[in-house]
């Protein structure tokens, strides 16, 4: 595992031990993991995770009750994506318009849109999303992972984000042919986008 940034905290809803419970995400691989704790942290808090057990400063406050990581989630460029990113309703696939370039060239760096897009916004995002955060809410923690992400790489983002607006400009402009069926339809149902799932419906295969 790794060190993880938390993204949220709050008593066990329960009430049953006391316990903390937290969500925090490895910004780099990227992994989930959902904690229980004895001790409330804050927001942004890196926590060291070793097998099971995690870590603050070295001292032990509490453990895992479940992980995810993209090991065995599968990339898919084959669809017509509106929004040009998305993610299956099962979350294990995730989803990159096949129009979209798989390779961007930024900075003399060459950045795959399979990884900052694919694994390290869509699929947190299809995480946040399944633990019953509002989409507004999941996108921006995943335009975060995203960036730190991109950073690491040590491309500028303001660079790949105007790298990225030229493409989607050309994603925009197409009508959908085919789209995934087991495409999750979250985003676009709470965004009331009603063309754009009448055109997904209209397009997906079967």
């Amino acid at each position: 595992m790794g060190s993880f940034e938390v993204i949220e905290h709050e008593k066990d809803p329960k009430g049953e031990h006391r316990e903390y419970r937290i969500i925090a995400i490895n910004f780099i691989d990227p992994e989930f993991v959902k904690i229980a704790a004895e001790t409330d942290v804050d927001k942004g808090t890196l926590l060291d995770v070793e097998d099971n057990k995690v870590f603050l400063n070295r001292k032990q406050i509490g453990r895992v009750l479940e992980k995810k990581d993209g090991k065995g989630i599968r990339v898919s460029t084959s669809f017509d994506i509106k929004y040009t990113g998305g993610y299956s309703l099962d979350g294990k696939t995730v989803y990159l318009d096949e129009h979209f370039p798989q390779i961007m060239k930024i900075d003399g760096k060459e950045v795959d849109a399979r990884e900052s897009i694919g694994l390290h916004h869509e699929l947190p995002e299809k995480w946040l999303s399944d633990e019953a955060y509002e989409y507004p809410y999941a996108h921006e923690v995943a335009t975060g992972i995203e960036k730190k992400y991109v950073e690491s790489l040590g491309v500028k983002w303001k660079d790949y984000c105007d790298e990225v607006d030229r493409n989607l400009r050309n994603v925009y402009s197409r009508k959908l042919e085919k789209s995934p069926p087991s495409l999750d339809l979250a985003p676009y149902l709470y965004c009331r986008d009603q063309e754009a799932l009448k055109e997904i419906r209209r397009s997906s295969t079967k």
